[in-house]
């Protein structure tokens, strides 16, 4: 059994957390960006958040596209 972390969202395209575990994946991102931007010092240090930022968030859209209830597509406020 499948237990989905997302949700579609009412208006516009994409999910929405449902879950602790679909809060805990997008706060952890945004956590571990926040925390890189905050200490970035060099400008290596600034392509290591460029590269953190691309790979962290097309991950974080395929694991809300893999668990999330139902289909992606542009809603105007129905279900």
């Amino acid at each position: 059994m499948t237990e989905y972390w997302f949700r579609p969202k009412r208006y516009g395209y994409g999910a929405t957390p449902v879950t602790w575990q679909g809060w805990a994946v997008t706060l952890a991102m945004v956590a571990v960006s926040l925390f890189l931007r905050l200490t970035e010092r060099s400008h290596w240090a600034l392509v290591a958040l460029l590269t953190f930022d691309a790979v962290g968030i097309a991950t974080l859209g395929i694991v809300c596209y893999r668990k999330t209830d139902g289909e992606w597509r542009w809603r105007w406020g129905d279900r």
